[in-house]
């Protein structure tokens, strides 16, 4: 049984302690009172069992004989399922839905069959064929602390720490390399399954190819995922990374546009700060640092990313500096982006990044399971956590309906090149596109914002442009608008060859507004 389990409960049972006490008062209203002395150390607990736990199990090489009993489980399950007459109810993990990063938890856990899958480590690194193997639950913090540890990365490194492998693969994932790679599914060379029959299936391009490019966004609605495989690539110590400040619309788009096509450069992000305002980041990875340019960013004492990236933009002063690569992979972690700044307004003070910042961030799995109901209607009225992917061309007229219909600052945007594949996201031509991802997370600064309203606003244009909604995101789609959006054509063939119907619910039923709160 995952620990993780055990620590919810206690939260649980502590909250209704406080609720008890009349002490609710104090999570709604001074909610950073109860982030800094509660939810911080047991974030720290927490990391530190998984890492030890994690590097024990990989330098024992015990994962790869747990995986298969693990598997067998995982079918044993199923097959009981179908056997008492499961056409009834539908199948989903049983992972609690606030262990994941997604800010809402789906009300079908509580309806559907849980089926429990316990797969959070990595089963082998093959340097010959540049490939890592790994179980669904693996995330993001746990691959690059092995990998770079070796000489390896992934070309493709989605931000936060907590990211799952499984997350990212039935949902997807960017990094500011994915203008080469594409997204994290386009790193991927093979999904292992269940199905709803209880098989065990490997597909690659070549083999079972239908069902790998229908996977990813299917949002675990084909089968249970067991093992991927991802490609790796030799890392380096170094990124270095050149800020430069850009001011006027029409300059950020066509120098963000640019940076964006030209392959020499390893990593492209942009920070837009307002309207006209933006610091546009590339960057090369190197093993080589001058001593006097180097900036380990990822110190707990050190100032939040996005604060840092903003000093070059007051001072409107170009600069380079060399950063460590798995401190610029996980820049954004600290800060969660820059939501952390509405949990903890003082945050970034250098007296609390010193005596509070090793224990910095609260996982996002606690945060949602104390939210409780009030904060929960607040952020949902009151608070925008979108990523909006929308073609390169596109992309000034796409920052004017950001700023126009909910007005948060800064957005993050993400260039990726999106490959002409089968499966649901594809660009609307024949060829390869280039896309961005535009990401808006905080409180929206417009009078008129409302939440339903506002974001179908959004969720039209996307479709107008064909862009495409990330579906961790609060999704206010009606079904006929969502396949307006993604290509089902490939999905439904599958769900009608694989018996998934009876098994489980369709993406759009999982991921739309009304299945989560």
């Amino acid at each position: 049984m995952d620990p993780m389990l055990y620590l919810g409960g206690f939260v649980v049972l502590f909250l209704l302690w406080i609720k008890v006490k009349g002490l609710e008062y104090v999570i709604i209203h001074q909610r950073w009172i109860f982030v800094c002395l509660f939810l911080l150390p047991l974030s720290v607990i927490f990391d530190v069992y998984y890492y030890l736990r994690a590097w024990i199990i990989f330098k024992m090489c015990s994962a790869p004989k747990q995986h298969d009993q693990r598997v067998r489980d995982i079918q044993r399950q199923v097959r009981e399922w179908k056997k008492d007459g499961g056409k009834k109810k539908y199948m989903c993990t049983g992972r609690p839905g606030w262990l994941t990063v997604s800010l809402r938890v789906g009300k079908y856990k509580k309806t559907h069959k849980n089926i429990m899958i316990n797969m959070m480590d990595i089963l082998e690194v093959d340097t010959k064929r540049q490939v890592v193997r790994v179980e669904p639950l693996a995330n993001m913090g746990q691959v690059t602390a092995l990998l770079n540890a070796i000489g390896w990365t992934l070309p493709v490194l989605p931000e936060l720490d907590d990211l799952t492998v499984g997350g990212l693969v039935m949902g997807t994932g960017i990094e500011s390399s994915s203008h080469i790679y594409g997204l994290f599914q386009h790193i991927c060379v093979a999904f292992e399954l269940v199905l709803a029959d209880g098989s065990l299936v490997r597909c690659t391009e070549k083999e079972n190819s239908d069902l790998f490019y229908a996977v990813p966004w299917s949002c675990g609605t084909l089968g249970f995922l067991v093992a991927a495989e991802i490609r790796i690539i030799p890392a380096r110590k170094w990124v270095k990374l050149c800020y430069e400040p850009v001011r006027g619309l029409d300059a950020i788009c066509k120098k963000f546009a640019e940076e964006s096509a030209n392959k020499e450069n390893h990593f492209v992000e942009g920070l837009q700060y307002s309207r006209d305002e933006a610091v546009i980041m590339t960057g090369t990875m190197t093993d080589y640092a001058e001593p006097d340019k180097t900036n380990c960013i990822g110190y707990y004492f050190k100032p939040w990313f996005f604060r840092h990236v903003e000093g070059f933009l007051k001072q409107n002063r170009v600069a380079v500096e060399y950063i460590p690569l798995r401190h610029y992979y996980h820049r954004h972690t600290r800060s969660i982006f820059w939501e952390l700044q509405d949990i903890i307004p003082f945050g970034n003070n250098p007296l609390f990044r010193y005596v509070f910042g090793w224990m910095v961030p609260p996982k996002i799995s606690l945060l949602k399971l104390t939210q409780g109901e009030t904060i929960r209607k607040l952020y949902e009225q009151h608070h925008v956590v979108q990523d909006m992917l929308v073609p390169m061309k596109h992309i000034k007229n796409s920052i004017l309906r950001f700023h126009e219909d909910i007005h948060v600052y800064p957005l993050w945007l993400c260039p990726f090149m999106l490959p002409n594949q089968p499966g649901m996201v594809h660009p609307k031509g024949n060829e390869d596109e280039l896309y961005v991802d535009i990401g808006a997370y905080g409180e929206p600064q417009v009078k008129h914002f409302e939440a339903k309203s506002s974001t179908r606003q959004l969720e039209k244009f996307v479709r107008e442009v064909h862009g495409f909604q990330m579906l961790y995101a609060d999704v206010y789609m009606e079904r006929q608008e969502f396949w307006e959006m993604f290509d089902g054509t490939l999905y439904h063939k599958l769900r009608e060859q694989l018996d998934c119907k009876d098994a489980f619910p369709e993406v759009f039923d999982k991921i739309c507004k009304s299945a989560r709160h």
